[in-house]
């Protein structure tokens, strides 16, 4: 399955720290040779200021203490600017410690550069130094700690571009110490800012929203309601075309979600659109089970395409915690489906669909109709399973139609609103 990983697609879109977790995961599974791998975590390293964790990994890959002579200097060159910036920002973060100065400040940025000044001469190079002294932490590994100071750097903050880069910032350190809840936090915020940014060029936000959706992978599949947010974000239209323009390969993220999200069955004909528009430029075992089951009928093709998927799932660094949550809804989905198109149905060949022995698909099938309330009998001695007609509710129908309604009401309202004035 190693022609499926995209930790490489990934990685031209995420920080570097980022990228770190994916290589580790690769290591432990054993996708690519080891000496490859670790070769990698130096590369990406060599720009940042974990020199030490750099070298340990040199001297585990090539059976030696010696270390070569360009790392020592930049283990001096880290040492020494973390000198430099520690003296200029103690008056500052001394400062900062103080509650009573932190609830003297306000939102006016202003303000509280002005307090700093009169108050305790605290001036714009100390301030400059407590963002590259967050960086430089964050640099060198110290992620809880970057994320304290660029909290304390953001009410002094007063350009819109170095706001920006202060919430990436919180986002990336916030994910690294595995803070899911501090991280979607900065994840929302990231995101109102990247919509509502008028100094940014379009392709500018559309870049950056391709990258917010890669940072957000760390987010969402490390959350309760993770799954939900991820097809909310992905589905918008701007990131849509973010994701058809940038990165087709997000939809195999987007498509587990809406697998395993149950609630979320009334996005999947959209999202199969999307899928047979992008097949050309991107498609993979997930993708393709949707557009062999729902597109094609193709129970068999979906079968062969299941297998595969759960090779697929297993090497993914975001997906191989879900495995068996997928695995399930995607023989549910393959049930559902050739119920609607099938009255009797036998169960060895329902089994094998399924990729299931006999006797587990019948009682996983006995489940299903149980704890789904499906009009379906198991009938033991012939082996087949029996459905009976399938119809909803007045009530389902009446909210799908309400449903309709409500939306098209919104969007004539909003054409109406935008509609210029015309002359009597």
């Amino acid at each position: 399955m190693a022609s499926y990983e995209l930790s490489s697609t990934l990685a031209r879109f995420l920080d570097k720290h980022l990228c770190f977790p994916l290589l580790e995961f690769l290591q432990d599974k054993g996708v690519y040779n080891e000496e490859d791998i670790m070769r990698a975590k130096i590369a990406l390293l060599q720009n940042t200021n974990m020199v030490d964790f750099a070298m340990d990994i040199h001297k585990e890959l090539y059976q030696t203490d010696e270390v070569p002579a360009t790392m020592m200097e930049r283990r001096t060159e880290v040492v020494n600017r973390l000198r430099s910036l520690q003296k200029a920002v103690d008056p500052i973060i001394g400062c900062l410690s103080n509650s009573n100065v932190i609830r003297n400040f306000r939102h006016d940025r202003a303000f509280n550069l002005q307090f700093l000044k009169e108050e305790f001469d605290i001036g714009p190079e100390q301030i400059e130094a407590l963002y590259q002294f967050a960086k430089f932490q964050f640099d060198c590994g110290n992620y809880s700690m970057a994320s304290e100071l660029l909290q304390a750097y953001k009410p002094l903050c007063t350009t819109s571009e170095r706001n920006m880069s202060v919430q990436w910032g919180k986002l990336a350190a916030d994910t690294l110490t595995q803070n899911y809840e501090a991280a979607t936090e900065a994840l929302l915020r990231l995101r109102e800012s990247l919509d509502n940014q008028s100094f940014a060029t379009p392709l500018m936000q559309l870049q950056q929203r391709t990258w917010l959706m890669h940072w957000s992978l760390h987010v969402f599949w490390n959350t309760e309601n993770g799954k939900n947010a991820l097809i909310d974000l992905f589905l918008q239209p701007a990131y849509m075309s973010a994701i058809t323009i940038n990165a087709q390969h997000l939809l195999r993220y987007l498509a587990a979600a809406v697998v395993v999200n149950r609630k979320r069955r009334n996005v999947l004909r959209e999202l199969i659109k999307v899928i047979q528009q992008e097949s050309y430029e991107y498609s993979d075992p997930i993708t393709q089970f949707l557009e062999c089951l729902f597109v094609h009928y193709d129970f068999d093709g979906a079968q062969q395409k299941l297998i595969e998927c759960e090779s697929v799932i297993e090497h993914d660094y975001f997906l191989t915690a879900i495995k068996s949550e997928f695995l399930e809804s995607a023989r549910l989905f393959i049930f559902e489906t050739y119920c609607r198109i099938h009255q009797c149905i036998n169960i060895d060949m329902l089994s094998e669909r399924l990729n299931m022995d006999k006797e587990a698909a019948e009682k996983w099938i006995a489940n299903l109709i149980l704890s789904a309330r499906l009009n379906a009998k198991i009938d033991s001695k012939a082996g087949t399973v029996v459905m009976g007609m399938q119809s909803s509710s007045m009530q389902e129908s009446l909210a799908e139609k309400a449903k309709q309604l409500s939306v098209r009401t919104f969007t004539l309202a909003n054409a109406v609103v935008g509609a210029p004035a015309t002359k009597a």
